[in-house]
């Protein structure tokens, strides 16, 4: 009986299951709905205060240009949870939104907190505010860079990667050079009122894209400051036609989040490594970018006839380096909780 026994324990047939060998109940874990659908549960305070983090970059990006809140969505490993439940909002609302509820709360003050503070900070030095997220973005760009670190480096996506670095510095130079000034938000047209859906949704493309800068798009037509001036009480008493366009722009920026959101997710599905390639192109050409735009160029200007302004520059520089160093250790930090130690052991 005890030779049946150790028989039945060291049977070969026990030993194919955990290889997959080609049986149902082997492959059934690469199919299973929890790659094509994300556990959105936070299972902490410490998870939902990443999503509140996350948000908050999202909203600060509308302010800021070049600062990206899909880059931090990455660096969390959030960015594909973020994509699967702005896409499946309408389809799945109550899972989607209990995950998406802290991200708004985030965005909403980092919105708030850009417009109230920041902003006015960009307008008294612009280069030693864009100095430091700056150095932010650049400090946490190995984290995208390892969601391509073990895919081969082919001709197409090295191309695709030149393409994504090119982009939001085309986009860049249009707003400092090819746009037409501020445009007025008076006696406007139902073209106008087109043009901002258009301007919603291409701003919700550049939340959920790393790399593409949602005030970068507003400057190049014109629109970014007229809108930031319109937030004001007093204005809206005398132009409360202003409303339709907020309305316009929100509409716009729903649809854009929602089916490009998807439209992303069905991409990486397919594509996932080139488009990531996109991606790391994207994210470097916006802290390029974040050196180059109109509110920086003007600071460019301004030392060219006056002289340069020699606090302002080291400032900059010092927050710059503060930046690259803070969001690096983060990255670090991040990459030793989940697991990637080899990365670690590489850059010692």
């Amino acid at each position: 009986m005890e030779e049946n026994k150790d028989e039945i324990i060291v049977t070969p047939a026990e030993e194919p299951s955990p290889e997959g060998d080609g049986t149902p109940p082997a492959q059934a874990p690469e199919n299973t709905p929890a790659e094509s659908e994300p556990d959105l549960k936070y299972r902490n305070g410490k998870e939902v205060a990443k999503g509140g983090v996350l948000g908050f970059f999202i909203g600060l990006a509308v302010i800021v240009p070049g600062v990206s809140g899909s880059t931090v969505a990455i660096i969390f490993k959030l960015y594909h949870k973020l994509l699967y439940a702005l896409g499946n909002i309408v389809k799945k609302f109550k899972k989607c939104a209990k995950f998406l509820l802290p991200i708004a709360i985030g965005l909403v003050i980092g919105f708030v907190l850009g417009f109230l503070a920041i902003q006015k900070l960009i307008d008294i030095s612009p280069f030693t505010v864009i100095g430091l997220f700056a150095g932010l973005m650049l400090g946490a760009f190995p984290a995208v860079c390892d969601e391509v670190r073990s895919e081969k480096r082919t001709p197409l996506r090295i191309g695709l990667f030149v393409l994504g670095l090119a982009v939001p510095v085309a986009i860049s130079v249009a707003s400092t050079f090819a746009s037409e000034g501020a445009q007025s938000l008076d006696g406007l047209n139902v073209g106008h009122y087109i043009l901002f859906l258009v301007l919603g949704y291409l701003v919700a493309i550049t939340q959920v894209v790393p790399g593409l800068s949602a005030t970068a798009i507003l400057m190049a037509f014109g629109y970014f400051t007229p809108i930031m001036e319109s937030v004001h009480f007093s204005y809206w008493q005398q132009n409360p036609a202003v409303f339709g366009v907020y309305a316009c722009l929100a509409v716009g920026f729903l649809l854009g989040l929602v089916t490009f959101s998807k439209l992303l997710t069905k991409i990486f599905a397919k594509r996932r490594a080139a488009a990531f390639f996109v991606i790391v192109g994207l994210s470097l050409g916006s802290v390029v970018t974040m050196f180059f735009n109109p509110d920086v160029y003007a600071v460019y200007r301004g030392w060219a006839e006056n002289g340069v302004n020699a606090l302002d520059l080291a400032l900059g520089l010092v927050l710059f380096a503060v930046g690259i160093v803070v969001a690096y250790l983060f990255v670090r930090y991040e990459r030793k909780k989940n697991g990637a130690p080899e990365l670690l052991n590489k850059q010692k």
